[in-house]
């Protein structure tokens, strides 16, 4: 098979996202969610395969910068819209499309790329692991009470239109405050604010559109919630209706708090749906039984660090620590090699050395603790991370920890 891998030109985008759709289930987005994508992609930073005439494969990347542990934030590509024709799977076309991109990662200077999986098990071979987790949860308001901090009934509550431009860039605003505070968040390029917007009637299934709450104190914004509601009702005609919320940013502890008693205590609603939250978020805290509320996690963002020097050092870290990395990388050799990685709260060093291993893994696992989410003790109990100095561990692994859960917020 003789397939040619080129950069996305504009009157191509339509075959190229149509490919995709197809690769997915073959449902077209809504007309108001196709105008959002094509306004994003980054058309020079887009790749098609093709076969002939016809594309069989799609990906992409948006220029992000993601905030690491020590609040820096560092360039890093998101990895998207990547699919590959069913008449052409196990033919080499997603890894000549990975190869060409993260040559393309390194030649722009960017030392991370992440990306969301569809497929976990599919990019590890490539290099990238889980390296953040969401929390989700059904919180059964009608079973479990919250427990306030002092200070809620201090803020205005109300509904806004969340497309509303002057509400929609305070809404940013507030989520802009957030992303130095917590890694694994993107700063997020003009635009992307109309993703928390973005409201096709024909994705709603039986929910109403999109509700925007803004938490206000003397005039100025310090917390919101984008939410929608599922009215349903039991066979004994009681309300069992849902409240499926999207989006909860606030800026200080008490507004979380009274946008979160707002939402668990909407008329006819009996279960607050939280799809996607931080690991260690707040709610777990204020609910009064959480065995009440189905917690579960999942995967969230998949890390690779690209240049492994440039991205050990663009991080902080918890203590003190000074090891040789014995790192391997064999879709990215230039990686692979023994790395001594020097610094501490305030900064550090990672250069090539001839020193002996003190610590062994491969490029994935690095990717994983990078963010501090996952422990490199945990790692190496599970057979992939070797000590090589008797000690090393315990100290690095302190060293990669941080203080909160890394969480991606959205989807790209």
């Amino acid at each position: 098979m003789t397939t040619d891998v080129r950069v996305l030109r504009p009157d191509d985008w339509e075959a190229w996202f149509g490919g995709l759709e197809l690769a997915f289930g073959g449902v077209p987005e809504p007309e108001e969610a196709r105008a959002f994508f094509r306004d994003i992609t980054e058309f020079e930073r887009s790749l098609a395969v093709w076969d002939g005439e016809r594309i069989v494969g799609s990906a992409g990347a948006f220029s992000f910068r993601m905030t690491v542990p020590g609040g820096a934030a560092v360039p890093t590509a998101g990895v998207t819209m990547v699919s590959v024709a069913s008449t052409h799977r196990r033919r080499g076309v997603l890894t000549s499309m990975m190869r060409r991109q993260l040559d393309d990662v390194r030649a722009l200077g960017e030392p991370l790329a992440v990306l969301t999986a569809s497929e976990p098990a599919i990019y590890g071979r490539f290099g990238y692991g889980v390296s953040t987790q969401r929390l989700g949860a059904a919180i059964r308001t009608d079973q479990v009470s919250l427990q306030l901090p002092p200070g809620v009934d201090a803020f205005t509550l109300r509904l806004a239109d969340p497309a509303e431009p002057e509400v929609l860039a305070a809404c940013e605003a507030v989520y802009a405050r957030q992303v130095p505070g917590r890694p694994g968040m993107l700063a997020r390029r003009p635009g992307w604010e109309r993703q928390g917007v973005v409201d096709p009637a024909a994705e709603r299934s039986g929910a109403s559109a999109r509700q925007c709450l803004l938490a206000e104190r003397d005039g100025e914004l310090v917390g919101y919630a984008r939410y929608r509601l599922r009215p349903e009702w039991d066979a004994s005609d009681s309300p069992t209706g849902v409240v499926a919320v999207d989006d909860l940013e606030a800026t200080e502890p008490a507004a979380y708090a009274a946008l979160c008693r707002f939402l668990f205590d909407l008329d006819l609603m009996t279960t607050v749906s939280l799809p996607n939250r931080p690991a260690d978020d707040a709610w777990q805290h204020l609910v009064s039984d959480i065995r009440r509320c189905s917690v579960r996690l999942r995967d969230g963002l998949h890390l690779r660090p690209v240049e492994v020097g440039a991205a050990l050092a663009a991080r902080t870290y918890a203590v003190d620590v000074d090891v040789v990395l014995d790192v391997s990388d064999p879709f990215c050799p230039w990686n692979t090699g023994r790395w001594r990685l020097s610094g501490g709260p305030a900064g550090a060093v990672c250069e090539r050395t001839d020193a002996p291993a003190e610590l062994s893994l491969s490029v994935r696992e690095l990717g994983s603790a990078y963010l501090g989410g996952f422990s490199l003790a945990g790692l190496a109990a599970a057979g992939r991370v070797r000590e090589e100095r008797p000690g090393a561990l315990a100290r690095t692994a302190l060293a990669f920890s941080g203080t909160v859960a890394p969480w991606l917020p959205h989807g790209f």
